[in-house]
């Protein structure tokens, strides 16, 4: 009878050690926020990097502790494609630009995602989205998608969209302390129980419409605006937003948790062109990008983009591209997933650039990012291949090939001078989108 009570009290201890020994994953998406659209200034060496008037202290303090990548990029140039390929790890293009309009959303939501990855790994795995989902087309719900909590479905009608009273002061702006009082608890739960968890935490602001904290706004109101970003209400919701991410990383530290989890920050698409009701800007909102949502330029897809975690030296700074895309591929080789991924994931692990900075690289099924829209959307693609980006406009069939490593604005076409780099880029681009069934034309209105 000792003998096996003993032998009981080893087995309990060892299944606790395995679920330690479980990484744990964090997610924090925000909505619409320019890569320029924080404090932090991105590349250390070009002021221009970082918001000349908002201050977001909490996520300079996650760049210190961790690393942060120069060329962070979203799936998509806008909301919905960027959230279902985070959690499949697939461009776009195979799943909300399909020609297949009839079945595309089926063999969506029986692909390999997060939650299904990680409790093929450990059934234990816990896992939660709050926050602004937004799958529309089919309106599939976080739990249909095997999350164990969420927020059921939501949008941006449920986190104030525009033309919904702002700007305006409120006692919750953005839901901001409601999900992240849901992350808080999450996290405080699983700890307890020893169980391994992943916490996406989906963000409302900075999407309009604009809502805030009075107080923070009167701190805003008293610094001096900048020439890119000058509006005290949007610099009070970015601040606020800024706060609730300070929270979860504050609550990490306080478990101790860090040491076994990794926290992922950036944005779902790059920031908007214009705020209404804003001042007049004497710079763009996104420069030194070029554009901004809902755009292939790079305004519209880089994004801020922060990682710390176990291994993760504070303070690096890496500009290897990494993307959204790469998500579930990088959580399946921190956490061991047994099995091969499947072969229409379009993403690669981030571990070798998590652990090794600039020396690491990102082995994706293809040695390219492809980024690309259509059907309810104006047709365009682009392709990123090394140093060199082709962007394509399928109606006029405009090509233009640009060179990021010394042209981070995108002021140089160099489709005329280089013809042989621009057709072998437009050849990839076609070859991928034909492979995996695009639509290249709008189809929709």
């Amino acid at each position: 009878m000792k003998k096996t009570f003993i032998l009981s009290l080893l087995l309990i201890g060892s299944l606790i050690t395995q679920a330690a020994d479980k990484p744990n994953f964090v997610v924090i998406l925000t909505d619409d926020q320019s890569w320029v659209g924080s404090s932090l200034q991105i590349i250390p060496d070009d002021p221009r990097t970082c918001s000349d008037y908002f201050k977001t202290p909490h996520i300079e303090r996650m760049a210190a502790m961790g690393i942060r990548f120069t060329q962070g990029y979203s799936p998509a140039a806008s909301c919905c494609p960027t959230r279902r390929s985070i959690q499949t790890g697939q461009s776009p293009a195979r799943h909300e630009y399909q020609k297949d309009r009839e079945n595309w959303t089926k063999a969506y939501n029986a692909q390999l995602n997060i939650p299904r990855m990680l409790k093929a790994i450990d059934p234990d795995y816990k896992t939660a989205h709050f926050g602004k989902w937004d799958h529309r087309y089919d309106r599939i719900s976080p739990h249909e998608q095997g999350y164990d909590f969420s927020d059921g479905y939501t949008g941006n009608f449920t986190g104030g969209a525009k033309n919904t009273g702002g700007p305006a002061a409120t006692k919750d702006p953005k839901r901001i302390n409601t999900i992240t009082d849901k992350a808080l608890h999450f996290i405080e739960r699983n700890h307890a129980r020893n169980f391994p968890f992943y916490l996406q935490v989906s963000h409302y602001a900075v999407h309009l419409d604009i809502f805030y904290n009075q107080s923070t706004l009167d701190e805003m109101e008293a610094v001096e605006p900048g020439l890119k970003h000058n509006m005290p209400e949007f610099a009070a919701m970015t601040t606020d937003m800024d706060a609730g991410i300070g929270r979860i990383l504050d609550k990490l530290i306080e478990l101790d948790l860090l040491e076994n989890t990794y926290l992922i920050y950036l944005s779902d698409n790059g920031g908007r062109n214009t705020i209404p009701k804003a001042p007049d800007i004497v710079e763009h909102r996104n420069a030194p990008l070029r554009d901004g949502k809902h755009s292939f330029y790079e305004g519209g897809i880089r994004v801020p983009f922060i990682a710390l975690g176990p291994g993760i030296e504070p303070g690096s700074v890496c500009d290897v591209p990494v993307s959204g895309v790469d998500f579930l591929p990088t959580f399946a080789d921190l956490a061991g997933y047994p099995n091969r991924l499947p072969s229409n994931i379009d993403g690669g692990s981030l571990r070798s650039v998590f652990k090794n900075g600039n020396a690491g690289k990102v082995e994706r099924p293809k040695p390219f990012l492809v980024y690309h829209q259509a059907v309810d959307r104006s047709a365009a693609s682009a392709i990123r291949l090394a140093d060199y980006k082709l962007v394509k406009t399928w109606k006029s069939g405009k090509l233009e090939l640009f060179d990021l490593s010394n042209d981070i604005s995108e002021e140089n076409d160099l489709s005329q001078r280089m013809p042989s780099k621009t057709r072998e880029l437009h050849q990839k681009l076609n070859d991928y989108l034909a492979e995996v069934g695009a639509e290249t034309r709008r189809t929709e209105d």
